[in-house]
């Protein structure tokens, strides 16, 4: 009888460590796992380059060059292009310094990159 009795309590402790190991496992597979996310996410956010193909100025809705006359008055448009998803890209230019100017497709005001 005494021999049974050992039996169980060195099987339950076999158990108990069996697991306790694979807690530890599940945890560290998730910490893992949420640091691996964090980085990817990371470097998606951190990749936000368009590309634009360049346009001929009289492909610019008027909505934009009239946006852009006021705005930027004194100013030559140097370079036109537009996105995929129809933003526009203009560049444009007074005495010798160029600025990027960014619009939506519906003639919105995103950005401004000297």
């Amino acid at each position: 009888m005494i021999i049974s009795i050992t039996l169980s309590v060195t099987t339950t402790k076999r158990i108990m460590k069996n697991l306790l190991m694979a807690a530890a496992v599940v945890l560290t597979l998730s910490a893992n796992a949420s640091i691996s996310y964090v980085a990817k996410s990371g470097v998606a956010t951190e990749k936000q380059d368009k590309e634009y193909k360049k346009i001929e100025e009289s492909k610019v809705p008027a909505l934009i060059l009239k946006e852009i006359a006021t705005k930027y008055e004194g100013y030559t448009i140097s370079d036109t292009a537009v996105s995929i998803d129809n933003e526009y890209r203009i560049t444009v230019t007074k005495d010798s310094k160029s600025t990027k100017v960014y619009f939506t497709g519906t003639g919105e005001f995103v950005k401004e990159e000297k």
